[in-house]
């Protein structure tokens, strides 16, 4: 067995029931610990456009929101729910929902114990994660070495080469008319590319958020609207592709008309695995960038950041699922048991006159674009624990070369090493979640009603080391 075959094997079993059952109880014991705190999410929503003047912080709370989703709403958005569907059936779409609505809870768990255990550089920027929360949180530092080292590894992969590629692909498919030309047109896409991410993450995290504050609206709002056309114009089999949706989630066999047959286990196990790795709830990411929002305190920064599954999963997933489980019942020449997620969703979207293709296309590219920023944040905090700042340049250089390979290379044994370690440092951040569950519960408690608009009154610890890193 080759090198490449281990790690498959291995990533495959990871991202099977162990991750599954890992994050979906975490996703259930957080929803009770926390009181059921999906029940504010119109409330979060709120808070997510809404400022919070004289607190201290680097960007908005909306600008952590955005940057948070710019990593989170990609490829997997489209190809993950195709890849979904294609292995799991159209029963796969409902599980995949329901780790977005239960996820939402452990989203604000781990943002809120980032946010409260944040400290500051002796510049006064804010610097948080799960690396923190382990470190003055558990008074476990080793984890936290673990977390960011594997957090800052695997973004060059997941975040950057296997996004940089997804951009190149996509626009070699539908611009070049040759062998010859799709050389051409990715090497000036990847040119491109390079030139306009290193200008925006040179500014740091105020440039990546004000991008993203930009970005991110547009492209989802573009991306739903287009959903919500195709799905008016198969409106003649609406009623069975949500029925479809549902009995498959609960039956032996898939509905038939093109899908596979499937049993529930596989449905859910399909389900659930895209939607985890699609919302990143329990990940650990995102509250790397929401502990540099400007908050009073860390339930509001937590339930800005829970709507970003919201949006991600509950609202985008959702209608994807929706547009593949009807295209194919619509259209009999769409192959459903190819196995194939990105060919499986190609098909579909092509089967629209007009708008079909755009949609794809111009989602892709902008929702690959916006996780390459993104994770480039997560990568870089995580690095600057480890090393200190004295990375940062490194790292951005470093960066920009991986989008350029990225690129240009084949990615398979890339993309699986990435998805391995991004499955590895879920283990860290569920540790800190589930022992400071407490704390979690307390915090909820306290900035309960009226009390939410308080401000904590803990002063942000600074740390005198965070020039050099723990390793430094």
């Amino acid at each position: 067995m080759s090198f490449s075959d281990i790690i498959d094997t291995i990533d495959s079993f990871l991202w099977g029931w162990p991750l599954i059952i890992m994050l979906v109880g975490t996703h259930l014991f957080m929803t009770f610990r926390t009181g059921f705190i999906q029940k504010d999410i119109f409330k979060a929503i709120k808070l997510s456009v809404t400022k919070d003047p004289d607190v201290e912080g680097d960007v908005s709370q909306f600008g952590a929101l955005t940057t948070a989703l710019s990593s989170t709403i990609g490829t997997g958005n489209i190809i993950g729910v195709g890849t979904a569907i294609a292995m799991g059936g159209p029963g796969s779409v409902l599980w995949m929902w329901l780790t977005g609505i239960f996820g939402i809870a452990t989203k604000y768990a781990e943002t809120l114990i980032a946010v409260k255990y944040r400290v500051k550089s002796e510049d006064g920027s804010m610097l948080g994660g799960a690396m923190y929360a382990l470190d003055r949180g558990l008074h476990k530092k080793w984890l936290g070495i673990v977390f960011a080292f594997l957090a800052a590894v695997c973004a060059f992969g997941i975040g950057c080469m296997v996004q940089a590629n997804a951009v190149v692909s996509n626009v070699r498919h539908n611009f070049a008319s040759s062998e010859a030309s799709g050389k051409v047109v990715t090497i000036i896409t990847a040119v491109v590319m390079c030139v306009v991410v290193g200008l925006v993450i040179i500014g740091g995290i105020k440039s990546i958020t004000r991008v993203s504050e930009m970005l991110v609206p547009f492209m989802a709002a573009f991306y739903v609207l287009g959903c919500l056309i195709i799905l008016f114009l198969n409106a003649d089999v609406l009623g069975q592709t949500i029925a479809a949706i549902v009995s498959s989630a609960f039956t032996v066999k898939a509905a038939g008309g093109g899908f596979v047959g499937s049993t529930v286990a596989i449905a859910c196990r399909y389900g659930f695995a895209r939607g985890l790795f699609s919302n990143e709830s329990g990940m650990g990411s995102a509250p790397l960038v929401a502990s540099a929002a400007q908050t009073r305190n860390p339930k509001r920064q937590a339930l800005v950041s829970m709507t970003g599954t919201f949006w991600d999963t509950v609202i985008v997933c959702l209608m994807t699922g929706l547009v593949l489980v009807s295209c194919i019942i619509k259209y009999p020449n769409i192959d459903g048991l190819s196995g194939n997620g990105a060919e499986l969703t190609s098909m579909a979207f092509s089967m629209i006159p007009i708008i079909g293709v755009p949609i794809l296309v111009i989602g892709l590219v902008s929702f690959a674009f916006s996780t390459i920023l993104g994770w480039y944040y997560y990568g870089e905090r995580c690095a600057v624990y480890l090393l200190g700042e004295k990375v940062i340049m490194v790292y951005k250089i470093l960066w920009i070369i991986g989008i350029f390979l990225g690129s240009v290379a084949e990615l398979n044994l890339i993309w699986n090493i990435a998805d391995l370690l991004n499955g590895l440092m879920a283990i860290p951040n569920i540790i800190a979640v589930l022992l400071l569950s407490k704390v979690i519960a307390d915090e909820t408690k306290r900035y309960s009603g009226t009390h939410l608009e308080d401000k904590d009154d803990t002063a942000i610890p600074v740390l005198k080391n965070a020039r050099k890193g723990v390793l430094g």
